[in-house]
């Protein structure tokens, strides 16, 4: 379902301007539909108050939770069931003093293909509709009620959202309208596209940018990434940081390590040379097993100390800590899992502490 399909029909059962916002902020936000003196009955028109409930159902069944992993911090990964039996995964993130965060899926399966990622295995199976996006994070909000359960939504689950460019768009600007989001706890992780450095600017509602670095050499980079947009990873920064200059929102890079492969001194120099002095912070996520990648993390303590030397050359780096690599934690595996049942299910587990040298 697309958000522009489901306001047209609201619109023909007689929905106006007011009607329709509240009954997307009601379903966005995850709030009671029929209470107190605000019920439905008091000002809406007839035939909406006539088809609620089936539009109600309607909407639930666009994401039904199909089983949770929970995490020692507080966080879950959520297997999702979508409307028509296809399986996504979300994510809901520890609550901090802001409060907690989901991390949601835009497509079924992947496009680009990454070598470390078992969501890219698979291909793409299908794109997902606006509305089944912001169905998920209604759905977290079920699992973490209250003012401070999700107030961050992060579109870097499986898929690649700039290859869905309108949904996605569509359910970031009912989020961060409706949905109450602030537009900096929005946050849109791409490989890179420039088509993501031309709409992101033209947004109502402006997300903050995550972008999937992981080598500062363009030939690595076409080898993890082979069906990334061939943009050398310079080209990506400066693109990045005219996107961070404009909207005030430092840039999240994302760099996945991988023993052998990126995380030598070279690459250390090369993150120096092209991060010094912009507006971003360099997330290093030690690589979560996959089956069959022939791919290793490297310590926790290279991690560490790549952290800290980035740091004292003026990069601002954080060390993700993600535990539960022996019981398939990587994004894409409860969904392998789930189509495999031979497999027994895993309790996941990821603790993921914010560490910088």
């Amino acid at each position: 379902m697309r958000l522009p399909d489901l306001t047209s029909r609201l619109h023909a059962l007689g929905a106006g301007p007011t009607h329709v916002q509240r009954v997307l902020r009601h379903w966005a936000q995850a709030h009671p539909h029929d209470r107190g003196a605000h019920a439905p009955e008091h000002f809406y028109p007839k035939p909406l108050l006539e088809a609620l409930p089936a539009l109600r159902e309607e909407l639930a069944g666009l994401a039904r939770l199909q089983a949770s992993h929970p995490g020692e911090d507080g966080s879950a990964r959520l297997l999702v069931r979508l409307g028509d039996g296809q399986m996504v995964e979300s994510v809901l993130l520890p609550a901090g003093p802001k409060g907690g965060g989901v991390c949601v899926s835009t497509q079924v399966g992947c496009a680009v293909g990454c070598r470390f990622c078992m969501t890219g295995q698979g291909g793409l199976v299908r794109q997902l509709g606006s509305a089944e996006i912001v169905a998920q994070v209604a759905l977290a909000r079920q699992q973490r009620p209250g003012l401070k359960g999700v107030r961050r939504v992060v579109f870097m689950g499986m898929g690649e959202p700039a290859h869905n460019l309108d949904e996605v768009m569509d359910a970031i600007e009912l989020l961060g309208t409706a949905g109450n989001i602030g537009h900096k706890e929005l946050v849109f992780s791409t490989v890179g596209d420039l088509r993501v450095f031309e709409r992101l600017p033209q947004g109502r509602v402006k997300p903050a940018l995550a972008l999937s670095l992981h080598t500062t050499r363009p030939a690595l980079r076409a080898e993890l990434l082979p069906r990334a947009p061939a943009l050398a990873p310079a080209e990506l920064v400066r693109l990045a940081e005219d996107y961070a200059r404009a909207t005030q929102y430092p840039i999240q890079y994302q760099w996945t390590l991988l023993e052998g492969v990126n995380d030598g001194d070279d690459e250390l120099e090369g993150i120096a040379e092209l991060l010094a002095g912009k507006y971003a912070m360099m997330n290093l996520i030690p690589f979560n097993s996959v089956e069959g990648s022939g791919f290793r993390r490297p310590s926790w303590e290279r991690a560490a100390e790549m952290a800290r030397w980035l740091n004292q050359r003026g990069v601002l780096t954080r060390l993700r800590r993600s535990a539960g690599q022996d019981v398939d934690a990587g994004c894409g595996q409860l969904r392998a899992r789930a189509e495999r049942p031979e497999r027994p299910a895993r309790r996941v587990i990821e603790v993921r502490p914010a560490v910088a040298g």
